[in-house]
This record gives C-alpha cells, structure tokens and sequence, in this order.
C-alpha cells in the first residue's frame, strides 16, 4: 500500500479520482484503523485502550474512506506503518487456531471469523482488494502503476 502510494504529493494523495470521492490518503487510513487495528489489535489481542478507543457506533456513509483534511499526509503514512508493525507483533505472538479475544456483538452480531488465522486470510484479502483500488487510483492521478508483469 505504501509503496503505490510512494511520491505522491500531498494533493494528490488527498484528490479524488472516482465518483465515489475517496482518495487515496482516506483508503490507506481506512486499512490502518478498519483492518489493520481493528481486527489484530481489538478483535484479536483485545488491546482494551483500542477497544476504548473505538466508536460506539458503526459510521453512516462512506466516513471511514476520508481522511480529515487537518491530518498531514505524513502522519496517516506513519499511522500505517505502526499499525502494521503492531499487527505483526499481535500475529506473531498469538497462536494460529485460538480463539478470538474480542468481539463487538452488539454492533455485528455473531462473529464470522473465529481464529487468528481467519483475520490474516481476511485482512490480507482486504488489504489485496484495497491495494488494487489505490493502484488504479495512482494511475488515474499520474500514469504510474505498481506492479506490472510483462
């Protein structure tokens, strides 16, 4: 994600391409807080300062894929690159086939992952698909594409 994002200025990171209206800062901060911790830090490691962290309700519309125009460019990427060091760690430390540690039922009912091992399939299938949406953005922002295979 980082990577096909790489040398974008500031406004572009922050300049829609699609009807939609996300860009591609709001789509690297949805991954960081809706993925990455999310799932490894609350779900899976039931880190409680996350927990408390977390809103109490479920955003209307399409919230989660805008960033805030007052957070710098820089400081969402830096967010990125801690939470994904931070899931590393969560991952590495937590056996494969236990049990969730944590799980809002009252904003998602029953849980449709169970394991540590179903949040890595989900969050690297989430983060694949999101990873091709940001690449086709940065193509539409400047020609550049991330991965090309000829």
């Amino acid at each position: 994600m980082l990577g096909i994002v790489d040398g974008l200025e500031a406004k572009d990171l922050r300049r829609p391409v699609l009807p939609s209206r996300w860009h591609c800062l709001g789509l690297v901060q949805h991954v960081t807080l809706d993925a990455q911790r999310f799932w490894f830090r609350a779900v899976v490691a039931e880190d409680e300062e996350v927990i408390r962290g977390l809103p109490r309700g479920l955003p209307s519309g399409d919230e989660a894929w805008r960033g805030a125009p007052d957070v710098p460019a820089g400081e969402v990427l830096d967010a990125y690159r801690q939470e994904a060091e931070l899931a590393d760690a969560v991952v590495n430390a937590t056996a494969a086939d236990a049990a969730l540690a944590w799980w809002p039922h009252d904003l998602f009912g029953d849980p449709h992952l169970h394991t540590p091992r179903d949040v890595l399939l989900h969050v690297i299938t989430e983060t694949a698909c999101h990873a091709g949406h940001l690449d086709a953005a940065r193509e539409l922002i400047d020609g550049r594409r991330w991965l090309v295979l000829t």
